[in-house]
């Protein structure tokens, strides 16, 4: 358990200094199109700092199913929160960000909700590993569907497209959540043996991971870069952390006093969250989709 929450802390770190560095590279890439999958692709992954943080993310993932098959869903995600805190610090003192009292304050919150989690972990019981068919089904069908359809609907809709991007980044963030749920149940099937990992499981995963990386990679080009990422972690977070207590039967605690405290915890950390609004690069140049900077914003550091 204490190894796969440092694990997950690890997973946390890695995850937002990938955000940051594809929201960089994503910004000084041509616009994502959904009619071509695989050239914006290509020309997403030509940005040398796009492509560097994906190589960063894809050794975050490896660190977050490591976390996965050591611990419950609900503390791992738990403790990727503190990825919010990193995110903040690392946006203002390396990417030209600028926080705010506000985003503060919600940095604040979200630390408090941690260390509640933390000295509640030990009331949790000891109870064997298992599933629930049913609410796997309803929740992994569900949100894939209901977040593909955000992702959608979020451009052709006029009423939603003054927010399209961080409507596309609550979408990507759910669309991880369910990939997250499938992968934990994935380290519970591979126990069985690896042609175990061949089921209709491994194939949501893989497709709420494809629709994310475009839903993520064009909320970045057009919204606010830190505020697309905290809403991306929010909706993932609360995503797995509904799928840990339904689905594998995760504890919130053992009596009133545990139990009330993980989930004012829970509730802190999502609060604390979207406290954190889009802080403004230097310049405001982020606000301005992708192709659409002048000379002097969102150029690649010398």
């Amino acid at each position: 358990m204490t190894f796969g929450l440092f694990l997950a802390l690890g997973c946390a770190l890695a995850t937002s200094v990938s955000f940051l560095l594809k929201q960089r590279g994503a910004v000084l890439a041509p616009p994502v199109r959904v009619r071509h999958p695989l050239l914006s692709a290509a020309e997403l992954f030509r940005s040398r700092w796009f492509a560097v943080g994906w190589v960063v993310a894809v050794a975050a993932w490896a660190l977050h199913v490591g976390a996965l098959a050591l611990a419950p869903l609900s503390v791992v995600q738990a403790v990727l929160s503190a990825g919010l805190v990193f995110l903040a610090v690392l946006a203002e003192r390396f990417f030209g960000f600028r926080l705010g009292r506000r985003q503060w304050t919600g940095l604040i919150i979200t630390a408090a909700g941690l260390a509640v989690i933390g000295i509640t972990q030990g009331a949790q019981p000891n109870e064997p590993p298992g599933y629930a068919l049913a609410a796997l089904i309803v929740i992994e069908g569900g949100v894939l569907l209901l977040a593909t359809g955000l992702a959608a609907m979020s451009a052709r809709l006029s009423v939603l497209q003054a927010r399209e991007g961080l409507l596309l980044g609550i979408a990507a963030g759910a669309l991880f959540g369910v990939s997250d749920i499938a992968l934990k149940f994935l380290t519970h099937a591979v126990q069985g043996g690896v042609l175990d990992l061949i089921s209709p499981w491994m194939f949501a995963a893989l497709a709420a991971s494809v629709i994310a990386f475009y839903a993520s990679a064009r909320g970045l080009q057009i919204g606010p870069g830190v505020e697309v990422i905290a809403l991306t972690s929010v909706a993932a977070n609360l995503v797995a952390i509904v799928g840990g207590v339904l689905i594998f039967r995760d504890s919130i605690g053992t009596g009133p006093v545990a139990i009330v405290g993980r989930m004012i915890a829970f509730g802190l950390v999502i609060a604390g969250a979207a406290l954190i609004p889009a802080p403004h690069r230097i310049g405001d140049s982020q606000d301005k989709p992708a192709g659409a900077a002048g000379p002097e914003g969102d150029q690649e550091p010398p």
